[in-house]
């Protein structure tokens, strides 16, 4: 036994009222539960956990769930979602982060409410109510009050941001109006135009849409969009908290172990969603083939099954005469040691019974 578990186990016998006939009943148990939860020798452990996902996997449904309430607000669930993270996919469909609030942000609704309007992408385009071209070289935007308000940013930010040294910009305060002179023909006016509108005010890109929610007694920031560094950046979130759905944005910033457990996770948060149960071991034994290098690889010809050393295990997956005519000109050799390979030349699998040689002692 783990000499961990056994010293746990004796810290809460010792710590129990039970009289020694009932301890040893214990530790009977837990002997017995050991041994079942061991892999025999032999077991076809990958294949068994395969069929454990891939069976269920067939009963999941494909859709997208939208959240009540919340505008605008998708998350891509069941088989699509599935396939994304066993693809280890760099961008997930529907990329989504849950911000939680440090212990002086998340009682506050206003200062949640500030903490959202960080993180949220402001554009210049996202505040103007409109926009007008002059041809005498000037460009007119329109700002509105109430978009200034509610994304809480000043015509001084806005300023600041289209500002550059061929612009000429003026400020109306009063009507709320901003110009730009730039010397250039008509045809080209159009094109700053669109180029300034699209000019970052505040906030991190990719996050265009994000919602303060109430849960339980503190109050958290739901976005659409993912970009987990940025956002542990920004004052009042809390980081240990702080999770995203796409797995690959936390392997980048929080490392391997933490994109294990993220990946472990997603998968059975995904399967429970569609009343589907797995053993957790299953998922296991996905996850660490998946982070057993020290980086995200796919379960696919690109990742783990491209990177397997037999030849024919490697043909059999998906790209047959390629991978054949590349392993013939590389001169590889195929050792026979897999299950694909034996099944593929009609010799019997390692597995179970066929991991046994036997030989006769010479009389």
């Amino acid at each position: 036994m783990n000499p961990r578990l056994r010293t746990d186990l004796l810290g809460a016998l010792k710590g129990s009222k039970l009289d020694p006939k009932s301890v040893d009943k214990v530790c009977e148990r837990v002997v017995e539960l050991v041994k079942k939860s061991t892999v025999e020798p032999g077991e076809a452990s990958g294949i068994v956990a395969a069929q454990s996902i891939g069976e269920p996997g067939t009963q999941m449904t494909l859709r997208t769930f939208h959240f009540a309430g919340v505008k605008e607000r998708d998350v891509t669930l069941g088989l699509p979602r599935l396939i994304e993270l066993v693809d280890a996919r760099k961008q997930p469909a529907t990329p989504s982060m849950d911000v939680f609030l440090d212990e002086d942000t998340k009682k506050s609704n206003e200062k949640a409410i500030k903490v959202a309007n960080q993180i949220r992408f402001t554009k210049v385009a996202n505040v103007v109510s409109k926009s007008e071209v002059d041809p005498s070289g000037e460009i007119y935007l329109s700002i509105s009050k109430e978009k200034m308000a509610e994304r809480q940013v000043g015509l001084s930010d806005i300023t600041v941001a289209i500002e550059s040294p061929k612009r000429e910009v003026s400020v109306d305060e009063a009507n709320n109006m901003i110009t730009i002179k730039i010397d250039v023909d008509f045809a080209s006016l159009h094109i700053h135009k669109n180029k300034i509108l699209n000019q970052k005010v505040k906030g991190i890109p990719g996050i265009d849409r994000v919602t303060v929610v109430k849960e339980g007694e503190e109050w958290k920031i739901q976005t659409s969009g993912s970009n987990l560094q940025k956002v542990r950046a920004i004052e009042g979130v809390d980081k240990s908290r702080t999770t995203t759905n796409n797995i690959f944005e936390i392997y980048q910033s929080l490392g391997i172990e933490a994109a294990r457990s993220a990946l472990v996770r997603e998968i059975i948060s995904t399967l429970e969603e569609q009343g589907l149960e797995v053993d957790i071991r299953h998922i296991y034994l996905v996850a660490d083939l998946m982070t057993s290098k020290g980086f995200l690889q796919q379960i696919g010809r690109h990742g783990v099954a491209g990177t397997k050393t037999s030849v024919l295990a490697r043909a059999a997956f998906e790209i047959t005469v390629p991978t054949l005519a590349e392993a013939a000109v590389r001169g590889e050799t195929e050792d026979l040691r897999g299950v694909t390979e034996n099944v593929i030349v009609g010799l019997p699998i390692p597995v179970g019974t066929g991991m046994i040689d036997v030989f006769m002692r010479g009389v």
